[in-house]
């Protein structure tokens, strides 16, 4: 047995232009998207988490730890202003915030936690243990 459709001529004319918009954000050229990449390992103490967050001050990472439950949070402050004695030729501000969470195969000692961030990249050690409360970690 044959489907039946509604013939609709402006999907000839049209046709995928509209599929898919709002689905996606709308981006702005010449601005770059901030993502956040992530590598996680596993040895028989403890997991080690590398994330890439570029552009992210130290202060404006924000690492959660609940059970097996990681959060990491990053947020991107960029003002670029071009000025030519008391005129302001050109100006532009970004503000925008990337998050990533994600479950590991066991649960995570939220005491002994330890982040670095240098260079863009945020290393995480997460000792294994059984554990439960949520706790929010420093990073260095």
């Amino acid at each position: 047995m044959a489907n039946i459709t509604r013939y609709n001529p402006f999907d000839e004319l049209f046709g995928d232009f509209g599929k898919g918009f709002w689905l996606k954000p709308v981006t702005i050229p010449g601005v770059e998207e901030i993502k956040l990449k992530v590598e996680v390992k596993e040895d028989d103490k403890a997991y080690s988490v590398r994330a890439e967050i570029p552009g992210v001050k130290k202060d404006d990472i924000q690492v959660e730890v609940h059970g097996d439950q990681v959060s990491i949070r990053g947020e991107v402050k960029r003002e670029k202003e071009e000025k030519k004695g008391e005129k302001v030729l050109h100006s532009e501000r970004y503000y925008g915030m990337v998050s990533r969470s994600f479950s590991l195969p066991g649960e995570v000692d939220e005491k002994a936690v330890v982040a670095k961030y240098s260079d863009g990249v945020l290393d995480l050690t997460l000792p294994k243990k059984s554990g439960g409360g949520a706790h929010r970690i420093a990073v260095q």
